[in-house]
């Protein structure tokens, strides 16, 4: 098996990873909110939905409601990166942006 497959196929378990914990998340956050949260999975695109808001990732970018795209990337190791910032681990990423939109407001 070549890098470029290991890579591909990583990529793809990581993918599968980030939606679980997004539809997890948001799960948690909609027990006590007023909205719940849809979240749609493909091989190309990963929406949360809550009401009017939604969030929207694709393999380069993420895009929310009424934003223009910023960059996102899944990093081998687990780890995310939003809009060139430093990475943050995969869950608390998903934890934190599942709340904001489920709730409707950052902290």
């Amino acid at each position: 098996m070549n890098d470029a497959t290991l890579s591909e196929r990583l990529h793809t378990e990581l993918w599968t990873s980030w939606a679980s914990l997004l539809r997890s998340y948001a799960a948690a956050h909609g027990l006590n909110a007023v909205q719940h949260a849809v979240v749609e999975v493909s091989a190309e695109e990963i929406t949360l939905r809550v009401g009017s808001r939604w969030l929207r990732f694709t393999r380069d970018a993420m895009q929310e409601s009424g934003k223009e795209p910023v960059g996102f990337r899944l990093e081998e190791n687990g780890n995310v990166v939003i809009d060139g910032a430093d990475e943050e681990e995969m869950d608390f990423a998903a934890e934190r942006l599942a709340r904001e939109q489920v709730l409707g407001f950052r902290f």
